[in-house]
């Protein structure tokens, strides 16, 4: 057992770590998080991870699901669930005197789901109309579909949802086999947040976790992706008012010693209303409603994108003013007066995030899995005071100055109109 930041932190026998963060508050945020997502999967089992996330909630031994949500809505607070590349998460926030019943709640559906085939037919409808939801949704699937082309040829590439096809044929023992061979104690971490005292919440854990045995050894989860490559296109055209696209090129690992430089990066090239992209592109010229930069990082790779929604008359434009912001970041160099207000934004972001249990509970599972350590806000607050200029000007050059991007859209412009302007602008 360990104390680190305020956090407590217990290792049991098996392999499972539960972490807590005491803090003032009548709420407890907690959750199971598991990590497996969609980059364990592959070509005819993508979707696995989220599928099994719905089906935690389908009935157990001594629920159905219509208890199930009766449960957690008693419980006076909210519970969800999401997959991502990465993680699997089950999480409720409820009033802290109702802390042992959302652990009871919580246990059950994750060691107890029976997978029934009547459920899981029942499921599948829903999971296939999401998968539609999104395909209906342009600024959405652009985003998939650039992931997709950036990483192609690896599970990254992999949708969260799944492709129709594969979603239609899974059955619950796939499923369960699935959750068997994924869910293993060393992948699975419990966290807490909130009013809640560690060593009440260890024990209230205990007799369901330790029942968990640890296989003799744990396979390796992933390869890692080819650093870089060549940038490519992608395009889907439809008979939209708005072309939709993303820009984007190789970014960091979760872990690099350099996030907290290019998370500075990202907020003065698009990550406010104040940032280069957005003034140039939007408010100086009118040429969009929506346009943003934004960073994905996963455990070993990561990328660094640009959404624009645009008309299609305004799309050399655009893609110009883009690509010319990009070039700034690592030909000049920002003012010391830009570089403190975006490590002003970024710690009153972080301090404001903190006022929600949520949040601090999410925070602190993620700094487990990254770092095997809780982080301190404090101490993010001095990593960020330390970065210079000069060190983003140097870390721009390394993200974005080989000019190589990948591309994706979906709009009314033909793939060889967009291949034209793309081209054109590649160094």
């Amino acid at each position: 057992m360990n104390k680190s930041g305020g956090c407590r932190k217990t290792l049991l026998d098996n392999g499972v770590r539960i972490i807590t963060e005491q803090e003032p508050s009548r709420l407890v945020s907690l959750g199971i998080w598991v990590e497996v997502g969609a980059r364990d999967e592959d070509e005819g089992n993508n979707g696995s991870a989220h599928f099994a996330e719905h089906m935690l909630f389908k009935g157990t031994r001594q629920r159905d699901a219509q208890q199930i949500a009766r449960e957690f809505d008693i419980l006076g607070g909210m519970s969800n669930a999401f997959t991502s590349n990465e993680h699997t998460c089950y999480y409720a926030t409820v009033l802290d005197s109702r802390l042992a019943g959302a652990v009871d709640l919580l246990a059950d559906i994750f060691f107890n789901s029976l997978f029934s085939q009547a459920e899981i037919e029942l499921e599948r409808q829903v999971i296939l109309q999401e998968i539609a939801m999104v395909e209906d949704t342009p600024d959405d699937r652009v985003h998939e579909l650039f992931s997709g082309r950036f990483w192609q040829g690896h599970p990254l590439a992999n949708t969260v949802l799944g492709r129709p096809e594969v979603v239609g044929n899974m059955a619950g023992k796939g499923l369960r086999d699935y959750v068997r061979r994924k869910y293993l104690p060393g992948r699975i971490i419990i966290a807490a947040a909130g009013n809640v005292d560690h060593d009440r919440f260890v024990e209230l854990w205990r007799p369901w976790l330790e029942k968990l045995r640890a296989p003799k050894r744990i396979p390796p989860r992933w390869q890692a992706p080819a650093a870089g490559g060549p940038g490519s296109l992608i395009a889907v055209k439809r008979p939209l008012e708005q072309e939709h696209l993303v820009l984007g090129c190789a970014g960091l690992a979760g872990d690099s010693p350099d996030r907290y430089a290019l998370l500075l990066l990202n907020t003065i090239l698009g990550g406010n209303m104040s940032s280069r992209l957005f003034q140039e592109i939007r408010e100086k010229r009118g040429l969009a409603y929506s346009v943003y930069s934004y960073l994905v990082s996963h455990s070993d790779c990561g990328y660094a994108g640009v959404y624009l929604g645009v008309d299609p008359g305004s799309l050399p434009e655009v893609l110009g003013l883009a690509r010319h912001e990009l070039r700034r970041l690592h030909q000049e160099a920002v003012t010391p007066a830009e570089l403190a207000d975006a490590v002003d934004y970024v710690r009153a972001g972080m301090y404001l995030a903190a006022e929600n249990m949520e949040s601090r509970m999410t925070r602190l599972a993620r700094n487990e899995y990254s770092f095997g350590r809780a982080i301190s806000m404090e101490e993010v607050a001095v990593e960020l005071e330390k970065i210079s200029p000069a060190d983003l000007l140097a870390l721009a050059g390394r993200i974005f100055g080989s000019g190589q991007l990948t591309m994706a859209a979906i709009g009314p412009v033909s793939e060889k109109k967009l291949l034209k302007e793309f081209a054109g602008g590649q160094n």
